[in-house]
């Protein structure tokens, strides 16, 4: 039976999680991390006291009711008759404060969510906690989170009680009558003074049940309030989805064209009729202020947003007719802030091809200008490299990045700011890996490092969603138009805002 039990939580704790991993990018940009996950633990958590309840409470409660009502009604048909009526006030009092105690334990679960959401995000910034001194005011604004939940724990839990105390009330008064018709009946010689008290020590025996009724219908309800809470958030709707018909993405030559593509994102139209073709193996800088558009480019072509009209096409296809994961996997992209799991560096290296062999590895660790650090750490490359590697510096983690890429081997690369985190010594290494990572691929930069740029055999400039130049850097430099004026500004290698 146990085992039976934990199969079920297992089964649903992995598909809360199948299924939550496939939410949108927008999904998990607008959540906490810590918040998610506390919410699958209340839906597994409510399942397993579900199924516990149902086994020894709510089964044996029955069935001791069932037994009660059958002797008592043999006994004396009027005394059944204020039983069953005793039961049944009970189940529409609680179902009526059930209601209400489901509201509470919502908002207690979804206040309890957004206490340990905030908890993790602190923990995993606690660099930034540290630097800016700021414990107190985390500790100020976790202890808020912390006091709201504990109001409405409290509120939640007096509800419980009112409606215990109700449950005592109305037992004693049904009680009472059945006490009072059994003694005019055993004066009147109609019920035995054995049966009398026969009915009196069944009635005793189940009064603790009956008021149990309540504890446990209030406790259901509180289950069900964090469950529902959990699956609210949890199971929505996917604001991306593959078409039913959608085939993989084949990849020849590496070309991406834009046709006529509208974005608007909220109130905000980003893209308007925008038009582009990237030729196969072309290498192209995105370059502009900060809201053109260049992340959203990015974006609309990973498919982490759909266009609102208009089609982004690969070699011809849609993407939006071809699987996520097919079009996900022929695009390598190394972002500004590389991401990278609690892991090894063999593992963070390899995520994109786990089969790879140790030789393929160092092959691209090398590459990428990597080996070498790897190599002096205590562990090698199977040295863990901490949450979101915090053991490793900037330049190191953006090397691995690199690595990972460069195994992928996908014929499209995506590079977003990749440079614009590191010291001039880590650059130069870096843009060594660079050159061998963009070797035969069709290649989009978006650069606030010029000296990336300085290879790519395109350049356009973004302005509010439209592209106002493009040609080769040497052209631009010399346009006169707003490339020459960042290129003059430019402040130690970087673009300047």
């Amino acid at each position: 039976g146990l085992t039976w039990i934990i199969g079920i939580k297992r089964q649903i704790g992995d598909e809360l999680f199948v299924y939550t991993l496939g939410h949108s990018h927008t999904y998990f940009s607008n959540r906490f991390a810590g918040a998610l996950l506390n919410k699958v633990t209340n839906v597994i958590g409510a399942v397993d006291s579900l199924i516990a309840d149902f086994l020894w409470s709510y089964l044996a409660t029955f069935i001791t009711m069932l037994v009660t009502f059958y002797f008592i009604f043999s006994v004396d048909p009027v005394s059944g008759g204020i039983f069953i009526g005793l039961i049944i006030t009970l189940l529409v009092i609680n179902r009526f404060f059930m209601k209400q105690k489901m509201v509470l334990s919502k908002k207690v679960a979804a206040a309890g969510s957004k206490l340990r959401g905030v908890m993790v995000d602190v923990f995993s910034n606690v660099g930034a906690v540290r630097q800016y001194s700021a414990r107190e005011d985390e500790e100020g604004r976790v202890g808020a989170l912390s006091q709201s939940w504990y109001k409405l724990s409290i509120k939640s839990m007096l509800h419980t009680e009112r409606t215990l105390a109700l449950n005592a009330f109305v037992l004693f008064i049904f009680s009472g009558a059945m006490f009072y018709l059994l003694v005019q009946r055993w004066s009147s010689g109609e019920v035995t003074t054995a049966e009398f008290i026969f009915v009196l020590a069944l009635m005793s025996q189940i009064s603790g049940t009956l008021i149990f009724i309540g504890r446990v219908m209030t406790h259901y309800a509180r289950v069900m309030g964090e469950a529902e809470e959990g699956l609210e958030e949890l199971i929505v709707p996917y604001e991306i989805v593959d078409k039913e018909d959608a085939k993989d993405l084949a990849v020849a030559s590496g070309e991406i064209s834009f046709h006529d593509v509208v974005f608007k994102y909220e109130d905000n139209t980003v893209f308007d009729a925008f038009n582009l073709t990237i030729k196969p193996g072309e290498r192209v800088g995105l370059v502009g202020h900060s809201g053109a558009g260049k992340t959203t480019f990015v974006s609309l072509l990973l498919r982490q947003h759909d266009v609102s009209s208009g089609s982004i096409t690969i070699d011809g296809q849609t993407i939006a007719d071809v699987t996520q994961n097919s079009l996900r996997s022929h695009i390598a992209v190394v972002p500004q802030e590389p991401m990278l799991f609690h892991r090894t560096i063999r593992e963070n290296i390899s995520y994109g091809k786990p089969d790879a062999t140790d030789e393929e590895i160092i092959s691209v660790a090398k590459k990428a200008q990597a080996h070498e650090f790897i190599s002096e750490l205590s562990e090698g490359y199977d040295t863990l490299v901490g949450e979101r590697g915090i053991k490793l510096s900037g330049g190191q983690k953006q090397r691995v990045a690199i690595a990972r890429a460069m195994l992928k081997n996908a014929p499209i690369l995506v590079l977003d700011e990749a440079t614009s985190a590191l010291d001039s010594e880590s650059e130069v290494a870096i843009q060594t890996a660079l050159h061998t990572l963009m070797e035969g691929k069709t290649v989009i930069a978006v650069a606030h490092r010029l000296s990336t740029l300085r290879e790519m055999d395109r350049i356009l400039v973004l302005e509010n969603g439209v592209i106002i130049e493009d040609g080769t850097h040497d052209q631009l430099a010399q346009a006169g138009g707003i490339y020459q004026r960042l290129w003059e500004h430019q402040a130690g290698g970087f673009l300047t805002e």
